[in-house]
């Protein structure tokens, strides 16, 4: 199958505050953010012409953004608006949304606080982040060899490109084996998430999830948590060591891309979905639609 470009497609992307044509949304190749790192996205999910807790994202962006000490020049009501005004120029319904904001071309130099700071949003329609009968059955994950860094070192509060480095490193090689992601350990050796999404484990009825003290608390990680409590399902959040996972009998992952998708083995360890994933991996495909929730 031949892959499109993101470079070269029809639409519209939204560009400091105007509609750009999507092929000339451009920045120079000395751009700050390029050869630095100084840059901070979202990813949200529209469905049905909604974006999933919108304002949510605007906000951990304005966040991340502050983290690298920038700030963006829009409010995020603003942000907000334009996110929806991408998805309805493109004539989209049920899409990706991707914004990000980034330092400009100004200065090239790691001290870089003349720079301009940009904003861009653009959407494409994006199925299933994994293949749906993979899916159905439980994907395998791979260990990484990368750690999530501790917080002394690193801005891990933030949605950070810099921070996706390592994650496309071991995503790269869990596929080169034949696993559709990789587990990642934290600094000290605790599981920590995969490379794009947060995980949960069950062991008898109770939810297990990782403290989000050096990775991002997720969005989708939250809603989870709450539908699994709206269940009367318990949900313990700590640090959890990989020989755990032989304990556990269920495994899934959540994310703006992900969902919720069952996992079936994590190196070593087998899981089989159940229950408590395949309901709530319905329950949040309700939610995020503004279906019912079953009685």
């Amino acid at each position: 199958m031949s892959l499109v470009p993101y470079d070269d497609r029809d639409g519209w992307i939204w560009l400091d505050g105007r509609f750009t044509p999507w092929r000339d949304a451009k920045v120079h190749v000395l751009t700050h953010a390029l050869h630095y790192a100084s840059a901070v996205f979202e990813g949200e999910r529209m469905y049905g012409g909604e974006i999933f807790k919108l304002t949510e994202h605007t906000e951990r962006l304005f966040r991340s953004a502050e983290i690298l000490d920038f700030t963006i020049p829009y409010t995020v009501a603003q942000i907000d608006a334009a996110c929806k005004e991408t998805c309805a120029r493109n004539g989209l319904a049920d899409c990706y949304v991707r914004p990000i904001a980034w330092r400009g071309s100004e200065v090239m130099g790691v001290s870089a606080q003349a720079s301009t700071i940009h904003v861009a949003i653009a959407a494409w329609e994006w199925p299933s982040y994994f293949n749906p009968e993979e899916k159905a059955k439980g994907i395998a994950l791979a260990w990484a060899r990368y750690r999530r860094p501790a917080p002394e070192t690193a801005p891990t509060a933030s949605k950070a490109a810099g921070l996706y480095m390592i994650c496309t490193i071991s995503k790269h090689a869990a596929e080169r084996e034949g696993y559709a992601d990789a587990m990642m350990l934290d600094w000290r050796g605790y599981v920590a998430e995969a490379t794009g999404a947060n995980v949960f484990f069950v062991r008898d009825g109770v939810l297990h999830t990782p403290e989000p003290d050096c990775f991002l608390d997720g969005i989708t990680r939250r809603s989870v948590i709450d539908l699994a409590r709206s269940r009367g399902v318990e949900v313990v959040q700590r640090h959890i060591l990989p020989e755990e996972l032989t304990s556990f009998s269920e495994c899934f992952i959540v994310g703006t891309a992900a969902e919720v998708t069952p996992v079936s083995r994590v190196g070593e360890y087998s899981f089989t979905p159940g229950v408590i994933s395949l309901s709530l991996m319905d329950d949040y495909a309700r939610m995020v639609r503004r279906e019912p929730q079953p009685a």
